[in-house]
């Protein structure tokens, strides 16, 4: 089946049904009598589960989005359910192809049938991977990968009404995880679209963007019909030319002409013969890079920062920032692994340096870490290239890697 890679099946929840998952976890709890008035705890009181973590793919171009997810619901029949059940319902739906407020709409019906309370809130903060413009992410150093896109709640019984009172008491119990309640997307608002490839994306490369090769896009509906989507939804309507241009973003033909001139010019100017004494040298760095990149085995997307240091002799200009911020994009933005891109982005460096003396580290976040397989939110990893002295010079290199302790701490 198309929806298993490397023995991981990405998308469980077209076969999962809420109904296996609540039948079993009801348990009986004596509460309020239904001539009562208010909400004392028990069956009778807001019940919240906060900070769940969970990933999702976006139904318009296939690439995951994060999700910090908060359920409440208000026991009724005298029967509470198992807390653990209210994640694991979410998580049916997160691992289907999913936009926010349909995501937000699904789990809470589904709740709301399941457990059948007196009421179901569910509040979704949001995050999709950005579109990058390849043109300008060459030459420009502040691009973020992430973007806080959107905020969505969804309401069942007693929540039904956004105005109700007892919205009051969910939105008190999160506004100190930084929740407003004016910052919700509200259904059929003229906010812009909230998948990047539908919106900025779209519009900038509708007009010099080759046409999505035919039969990938025929192979990319053919794994959405696998696991039981109709590539023919409305919804689903160009997402497959959508994933196939994202795909085809990593061929960096354009960019391998820019680099090599860039690097020629440069290499021009550091008078490569003169002499240098390394005992009067000093480390240069430039810290937090940022790249971005695509993984070659998940073919999904992996970004962060790259830290860079080398030996600086008195009498030589450090090598300017935007050749090196350059040279990161160039080798990030293709299929990678994180261990080549550490190497490449060295190698690449050390011939502008008189003896070559270079250090690199990378540090990434991947985003198949945390929605596939283990599923480990928050994860990171960080790799190493050295090369010249800084491999036999302990003393350089503890200088250099106190820097990246230091510039981490400070990035937060």
């Amino acid at each position: 089946m198309i929806t298993y890679i490397e023995g991981i099946d990405i998308f469980p929840g077209y076969r999962q049904k809420v109904k296996d998952i609540v039948e079993g976890a009801l348990f009986p709890e004596a509460g309020l009598e239904n001539n009562r008035v208010g909400h004392a705890g028990g069956a009778g009181g807001l019940v919240i589960v906060r900070d769940l973590d969970l990933y999702s793919y976006c139904e318009s171009c296939l690439l995951p989005f994060q999700i910090k997810c908060h359920v409440g619901y208000v026991p009724s029949g005298q029967r509470v359910v198992g807390l653990s059940k209210l994640s694991r319902v979410a998580e049916v739906f997160a691992k289907r192809l999913q936009e926010p407020q349909r995501l937000a709409d699904e789990v809470c019906s589904a709740l709301h049938q399941g457990i059948k309370p007196a009421g179901v809130a569910l509040l979704l903060q949001c995050t999709h991977v950005h579109f990058p413009d390849i043109e300008s992410i060459f030459l420009e150093s502040n691009q973020q990968p992430w973007v806080k896109k959107t905020l969505v709640s969804s309401g069942s019984g007693i929540f039904y009404n956004r105005n109700a009172d007892i919205w009051f008491d969910f939105f008190c119990l999160l506004k100190f995880r930084g929740v407003e309640k004016e910052n919700i997307h509200l259904r059929g608002s003229s906010e812009q679209c909230w998948c990047p490839s539908l919106s900025a994306f779209s519009a900038k490369v509708s007009s010099k963007i080759v046409p999505a090769n035919p039969a990938m896009v025929t192979a990319v509906s053919s794994i959405l019909n696998s696991f039981g989507e109709d590539s023919v939804r409305k919804e689903l309507a160009g997402t497959p030319s959508r994933f196939v241009r994202w795909l085809l973003n990593f061929q960096s033909n354009e960019m391998d002409v820019k680099l090599n001139g860039s690097l020629s010019g440069s290499i021009d100017t550091l008078n490569r013969d003169k002499e240098v004494n390394f005992n009067d040298r000093q480390i240069h760095c430039e810290m937090n890079l940022p790249f971005w990149s695509q993984c070659e085995h998940h073919i999904l997307p992996f970004h962060g920062v790259v830290h860079i240091g080398y030996f600086l002799s008195e009498g030589f200009n450090p090598i300017g920032k935007s050749l090196v911020q350059s040279i990161v994009h160039f080798h990030g933005f293709k299929l990678q692994v994180q261990e080549r891109l550490t190497r490449q982005i060295a190698e690449t460096i050390a011939p502008l340096l008189l003896g070559g003396h270079v250090i690199v580290v990378v540090e990434a976040s991947h985003t198949w870490m945390i929605s596939r397989g283990i599923e480990k939110f928050g994860s990171s990893t960080a790799t190493i290239a050295v090369l010249g002295h800084f491999s036999t010079d302990l003393a350089a290199k503890a200088v250099f890697l106190q820097s990246v302790a230091s510039a981490t701490t400070s990035r937060g």
